[in-house]
């Protein structure tokens, strides 16, 4: 099977270009494939982007089942974040769960007019595992980032730019726009990592508040409790701390029978 990823230049920009049709969901492949391309990067600046339709519309969900095989997402995010250029995510269509993680694991988010992005994991008994619950709330603040993990909803670039979850919307071809904003950034030797960004304090109560509401809004469902809690530990602990209590949730509720349930639903739906 080739390799789903692969990597362009341009300009002194290192493209990395996932190519996995139809949705270019995120199998052990392209994140093999990504964590190769970024070991190996030497540039000015990295673009992430994707071919076809659609950014990275989230994790391959058959491979739930089966025990997770490194790389994990988690640690490509992290890699990504770490790396010494700037790292700009090109996002068109749709980037949703993990694909919306990576893009909040680079240094800019640049949009397509019509990109959608969130993190609908709720939707499946989990919650994002990839650093979702702890990078987004440092972005677009706690109270928002709550309310888009709860809803699972869908948001359109204008919203998610007013709020600042992306930093442009690109007026003509997105992958010129990307390419040409990471040669800005690396002039301006900028590199804006997210997980670095202190989290807003919420209101006093604002937890309690939450736990209230979906309490009687979603009874019985184990995954808006859980999400809350890990916002909650955004704001309550370092980001690698986190990340770790973000990690055992989303592990824990992977393999219980209320999510493998709401997953088979997921799948009779689409067949």
């Amino acid at each position: 099977m080739s390799n789903p990823v692969s990597v362009l230049r341009r300009d002194g920009v290192a493209i990395i270009l996932v190519d996995k049709p139809p949705v270019n969901a995120i199998s052990i492949a392209v994140r093999e494939g990504l964590m190769t391309a970024i070991k190996d990067i030497k540039a000015d600046a990295v673009v992430i982007a994707a071919a076809g339709k659609t950014f990275m519309a989230g994790s391959d969900i058959r491979e739930f089942d089966a025990p997770p095989v490194e790389p994990i997402l988690w640690r490509v995010n992290d890699a990504i974040e770490a790396l010494p250029m700037p790292v700009v995510a090109a996002i068109h269509g749709t980037a949703l769960g993990g694909g919306f993680e990576i893009a909040l694991a680079c240094h800019y988010r640049i949009a397509a007019k019509d990109a959608k992005m969130g993190l609908p994991e709720v939707n499946l008994g989990i919650i994002p595992g990839a650093g979702g619950t702890q990078r987004l709330p440092r972005l677009i603040g706690v109270e928002k980032a709550l309310e888009w993990i709860l809803s699972a909803r869908q948001v359109k670039a204008a919203e998610a730019l007013k709020v600042g979850a992306i930093d442009e919307i690109a007026t003509g071809d997105l992958l010129d726009a990307a390419v040409a904003t990471a040669k800005k950034l690396a002039a301006q030797n900028t590199t804006r990592r997210t997980s670095q960004i202190a989290v807003p304090t919420p209101e006093a109560g604002f937890f309690a508040e939450q736990r209230k509401a979906v309490a009687k809004r979603a009874r019985g469902f184990e995954a808006p409790p859980a999400a809350i809690d890990a916002v909650e530990a955004a704001v309550t602990k370092p980001f690698a701390e986190g990340l770790l209590t973000e990690l055992e949730i989303s592990r824990r509720l992977k393999a219980s029978d209320q999510s493998k349930a709401q997953r088979h639903l997921f799948f009779a739906e689409r067949e």
